[in-house]
């Protein structure tokens, strides 16, 4: 069985939505996991400010329009009146739901709760639909299998179990709807497994049932070796190792997210990066084969902060280090790329958001230089230490953009470059023609 994953753009509208039916209507059994309606989630997470900040009328003017919406997408979705009665109860139910809530005490129980229900909505108008038209399809609700355990990881174990247990005592159907994104955490709460989101819970239940194939489909063909928005003529790339995707999602590549490729690596299940725009194209195939000696794509990861910390006390010192990232993992800030010398190190950053108080905490250890708006370019591919040329090669195409950070030799698989943002376009360029279109 092949576990397939549509997201908020695929299924942005009616129209949409009875051309993702098509594609999936081809006779094989499959679990389909759809996300909310491109713009809904943005919509109810500022619903739930509204609620949080006491602003009812704030809240109900958003829930109105939004309701709004998904009446006009009842419409044209379902051609029978009994079908069109059948989305517009449910839809009415999950907005009164919403309006009841200012009536109360809005904590974060309530915020998920909300977030909720655009998936729930999505999947349920898909299901209803699917129904109409005859076809064999069953609602798998998410909230009954998915969970995450008290770290906020999911629990594969119970996942594994509940989902065979639900898929076994219930008749055998040819198609198979669920939410991706939510789940209830280990007090048995609704919840989300916020990385990653749908991508995420479609590699959780690819691993869990043992899929023979995971689909990620969007709206771009497969993963491109440079940003299309920023260079041209760039190309999709045919197959990836988990390895090179990996690095490429965490350093930038938007089409996947990092933490939806592990599951499938470690159960060896191949995952397809499909345009459903486009349903011909091949995409990208990711999976444990690997090209060997080859630059496979280039991506950029920005809102980044570099900070340097210099030190007399560093030199021949030991345990300075680990002061230095104790301070990160307090604020629980993660680090994307470190550089050391005798006397100093830098690092960078993607989550700014406790800054000023890792400085201020720095500060106790040495001088401390922060730089902001930087850029980190990664260059991705089989690059093992004992091949000759590759860094030369990537080295010279940025012969004329400014380098703050280099690092090379913690993976085969990536040389990571910190720039300034200004320098981001003509570095990408310049990496583009000497590896790709030479």
């Amino acid at each position: 069985m092949k576990v397939l994953k549509f997201g908020g753009t695929s299924v942005g509208s009616a129209q949409r939505m009875k051309d993702v039916a098509k594609l999936i209507c081809d006779g094989q059994q499959k679990i389909v996991v759809l996300s909310a309606m491109s713009g809904t989630t943005n919509a109810l997470i500022e619903i739930s400010d509204y609620l949080y900040k006491k602003n009812s009328s704030g809240a109900m003017e958003l829930i109105n329009s939004l309701e709004q919406k998904y009446m006009l997408v009842c419409d044209e979705l379902f051609a029978s009146s009994t079908a069109q009665t059948k989305g517009k109860a449910f839809i009415k139910a999950s907005f009164d739901y919403m309006r009841s809530l200012s009536k109360s005490i809005f904590t974060t129980f309530e915020e998920k709760n909300i977030i909720a229900q655009g998936e729930l909505i999505s999947t349920n108008l898909f299901t209803f639909y699917l129904e109409e038209t005859g076809v064999d399809a069953c609602l798998l609700p998410a909230l009954d299998y998915m969970r995450i355990d008290k770290n906020a990881e999911p629990d594969m174990a119970y996942i594994a179990d509940h989902l065979k247990d639900i898929l076994d005592n219930q008749p055998k159907h040819n198609i198979y709807i669920t939410q991706g994104f939510i789940c209830k955490n280990f007090y048995g709460e609704t919840d989300n497994l916020q990385r990653g989101g749908s991508d995420y819970t479609a590699s959780i239940i690819g691993s869990a049932i043992e899929s023979e194939e995971i689909q990620i489909w969007t709206d771009i063909d497969g993963m491109h070796n440079n940003d299309p928005r920023i260079v041209e003529n760039t190309q999709p790339i045919p197959y990836l190792n988990f390895e090179e995707a990996a690095e490429l999602a965490y350093f930038g590549a938007k089409i996947l997210h990092p933490t939806c490729i592990l599951p499938a690596k470690l159960h060896n299940i191949p995952v397809r990066l499909l345009n459903t725009l486009d349903p011909s194209a091949p995409g990208t195939l990711i999976s444990n084969d690997i090209k060997h000696g080859k630059i496979e794509a280039v991506a950029a990861k920005d809102g980044i902060a570099s900070i340097k910390i210099k030190s007399g006390r560093m030199l021949l010192a030991y345990g300075f280090l680990r002061k230095v990232f104790e301070i990160f993992e307090t604020y629980k800030t993660s680090i994307d790329m470190i550089t050391t010398s005798e006397v100093g190190v830098s690092v960078s950053i993607d989550n700014l958001k406790h800054l000023d108080d890792i400085v201020d905490d720095l500060k106790k250890f040495g001088t401390v230089t922060v730089e902001k708006d930087m850029v980190i370019i990664c260059v991705v591919g089989d690059l093992p230490h004992e091949h000759i040329g590759f860094q030369a090669k990537v080295v010279s195409a940025l012969k004329d953009i400014p380098i703050r950070m280099i690092s090379y030799g913690g993976s085969n698989y990536n040389i990571s470059f910190l720039i300034k943002a200004e320098d981001k376009a003509r570095a990408l360029r310049a990496l583009s023609k000497h590896l790709f279109e030479a």
